[in-house]
């Protein structure tokens, strides 16, 4: 099978890229550029990793560590990314919250200009549920859940021995989904706004999720 890269050809595009088929590959790599079809040596990028460092919060607890990546990875705020350190042998999925470069914030970079990484654990999250019982009392209730697991508006949602209904969900950017059958990740979730289901109620609401 042949592999095909992009560089720069002397013959027709010497400022721009194309598409080259590699006809040689090793110390003095051929190329044959699929444009122009002129043959020429290349000098072959070799991808380069970085070490970045992250800080990943889980629950009230930041802990530091280190992963690698491709020096060309572009990272961006709102992303998934899988932190492996080697050092500790810890596995862990973030969405990312913050990065540095430059000694300042930072939306988005590619990994070779990023500082420092700041993240959010969704392996396990705890969601906050406000439940109302009546047109007065609301109690806060807290439970842990798998990171995709999937939060339907007007579902209904067992928080140890109390059974809820969801009637609102407030995401993580300052928005709310409200409309039935919306469906929100639990690490996602900022909160859920529910009220407390009454014995003997017969209302159902179907629920997704990966357990």
């Amino acid at each position: 099978m042949i592999r095909e890269i992009e560089i720069e050809c002397p013959s027709c595009s010497p400022q721009e890229e194309v598409a080259h088929e590699v006809l040689k590959e090793g110390q003095s790599p051929l190329v044959r550029c699929m444009e122009c079809g002129q043959v020429h040596p290349a000098k072959m990028k070799t991808p380069k990793n970085v070490r970045l460092k992250v800080i990943v919060s889980k629950m009230d607890v930041s802990n530091t560590f280190k992963t690698e990546l491709d020096s060309e990875t572009v990272l961006q705020v709102d992303d998934e990314l899988v932190v492996d350190d080697e050092e500790s042998g810890i596995v862990c999925p973030i969405l990312i919250t913050s990065l540095e470069a430059g000694g300042k914030r930072v939306n988005a970079g590619m990994a070779e200009e990023i500082e420092t990484v700041w993240g959010r654990a969704i392996d396990e999250v705890t969601v906050k549920f406000s439940a109302q019982e009546g047109t007065e009392k609301t109690e806060v209730m807290e439970k842990s859940f798998h990171g995709d697991y999937e939060f339907v508006v007007g579902a209904e949602e067992k928080v140890g021995n109390t059974r809820l209904f969801i009637n609102k969900i407030k995401v993580r950017d300052g928005n709310f989904r409200s409309r039935k059958g919306d469906v929100v990740l639990a690490k996602y979730v900022k909160r859920i706004f529910a009220r407390k289901k009454r014995e003997g109620s017969g209302q159902r609401g179907s629920r997704r999720g990966p357990w």
